[in-house]
C-alpha cells in the first residue's frame, strides 16, 4: 500500500468520570477495609505509594462501593456507567475530526472491566445516533493490551474499506472489579494502580484525506506459555486478578528486539522513532520498557505523566497518550512513531506511525 493512502488516526476523545480521589484518600478508604481482615495495613501503604499514582477518577462515588456486594451489582453499574462515558468520549472525538456519527461506518469497542449483551456499544447506536448499517466489532478479553491492539484492528480494516471511517471506544472501569476479599500482592496492587475512564479513537481510511498520522503497518507478537503472567480468574464474586511479577522480565527480555524485527521490515531502527506512545502499566512495567528498548530520557514523559496523573486505565491508557500528543502539535511532518502495549497472552501489539 502507498503510504497516503495508508489509514489515519484523526483524532482521540477521552472521557473521565467525575469522582476524583487522591491516592492518600484511597488510602485511608481501604485502610478501613483491609484492617478488619488483620491485613498489615502499613504493607497496603507501601505498595499504594510505589505504584507513584497521584489520584484517580472512580465510575461511582466512593461510599457507593460498599453495596457492590456480588457480581452482579458491579456489572450492572458497569453497563450504566460505560454507555455514560462511551457517549462522552465518541462525541469528543468526532467533533475533533469534523465528523458526524452518520458517518461512522466501523465500531470496534473493547474493555476487560464488564460484560454486557447487546454490548455497549449496541447500546450507543440508538443514543448517539449512529446509523442502523454501521457494523461492529466487541472485543473482550484483550486487557491492557486492546488499545493498541483494537487501533491496529481499525486500521486493517479501513486498508480493505479506504473511503471508511472506524471508530475505536475503549471503556474501563477498573475500581469495579476490586475484589475486596482478595489480599494477596497482585490484587492490593491494582487497588493502587487501576482507574477509570473511557477514550474514543476516530479513525479515516486513506481516500478520505483527512488529518492526522498515517498508520503504516502493525505487529502483534504472542510470547508462548506465559498465560499466568496477566488476566482474570472468573470467581463467584467478579474478576480476579492474576498479575505475575514476571511481567517486565518478558518486557525487557523480548520488546527491544521485537520492535527492531518490526521497524527493520520497513528499513528503520529505533534511532529513527521521535515518538513512542507507551501504555502506562505502572512504574516496573515503563520501566522495563524504557531498558528494553534503551531509551533516552524523557522518550515516555507522557506515559509517565499520565500515571502519575490518572493511574493505569487498561485498554484506554494508551490512547489517552495518544490523544496527549495529538493535542500538543509536537510531531512534525515526516516524524515516526510507535504505539505499544502488552496484555493478557503474554502478548505486545505495535503499530507504526507517520506524521
Amino acid at each position: 500500500m502507498h503510504h497516503d493512502a495508508a489509514p489515519r488516526l484523526t483524532a482521540v476523545g477521552r472521557a473521565l468520570p467525575r469522582h476524583h480521589l487522591d491516592q492518600e484518600e484511597l488510602i485511608q478508604a481501604l485502610r478501613g477495609l483491609w484492617a478488619e481482615k488483620h491485613f498489615n495495613v502499613e504493607r497496603l501503604e507501601d505498595l499504594h505509594r510505589a505504584v507513584q499514582v497521584s489520584g484517580r477518577y472512580l465510575a461511582l462515588p466512593l461510599e457507593a462501593y460498599a453495596s457492590l456486594d456480588s457480581f452482579r451489582k458491579c456489572n450492572d453499574a458497569f453497563v450504566e456507567v460505560a454507555q455514560e462515558l462511551g457517549a462522552e468520549a465518541i462525541q469528543q472525538a468526532l467533533a475533533r475530526a469534523g465528523l458526524r456519527p452518520r458517518d461512522v461506518d466501523h465500531v470496534f469497542f473493547v474493555t476487560v472491566t464488564g460484560v454486557a449483551t447487546p454490548s455497549i456499544d449496541a447500546r450507543l447506536v440508538n443514543r448517539l445516533g449512529l446509523k442502523p448499517s454501521v457494523k461492529r466489532t466487541p472485543i473482550f478479553g484483550l486487557g491492557c493490551l486492546a488499545g493498541a491492539a483494537g487501533t491496529a484492528r481499525a486500521a486493517d480494516y479501513l486498508r480493505a474499506f479506504p473511503g471508511e471511517v472506524a471508530l475505536l471506544l475503549s471503556v474501563e472501569l477498573c475500581s469495579l472489579t476490586l475484589q475486596r476479599q482478595d489480599l494477596s500482592v497482585a490484587n492490593i496492587i491494582a487497588s493502587g494502580l487501576f482507574g477509570d475512564g473511557a477514550a474514543a479513537l476516530a479513525l479515516t481510511g486513506g481516500d478520505r484525506g483527512a488529518a492526522g498520522p498515517r498508520v503504516l503497518a502493525t505487529r502483534s507478537v504472542f510470547y508462548p506459555d506465559t498465560e499466568r503472567v496477566m488476566g482474570w480468574d472468573v470467581v463467584d464474586t467478579g474478576f480476579k486478578l492474576v498479575l505475575s511479577a514476571g511481567a517486565p522480565d518478558v518486557i525487557r527480555e523480548h520488546l527491544g528486539g521485537d520492535v527492531d524485527a518490526f521497524l527493520a521490515e520497513h528499513h528503520l531502527t529505533r534511532r529513527d522513532v521521535r515518538h513512542w506512545v507507551a501504555h502506562t502499566g505502572g512504574p516496573k512495567i515503563l520501566q522495563a520498557m524504557e531498558t528494553s528498548l534503551a531509551l533516552p530520557e524523557g522518550a515516555l514523559a507522557r506515559s509517565w505523566r499520565s500515571l502519575r496523573d490518572i493511574g493505569n486505565l487498561s485498554s484506554a491508557s494508551v490512547l489517552f497518550v495518544l490523544g496527549d500528543l495529538l493535542e500538543s502539535g509536537e510531531a512534525r511532518p515526516g516524524d515516526l512513531g510507535v504505539m505499544a502495549a502488552m496484555g493478557p497472552g503474554f502478548c505486545a501489539e505495535l503499530v507504526l506511525l507517520r506524521w
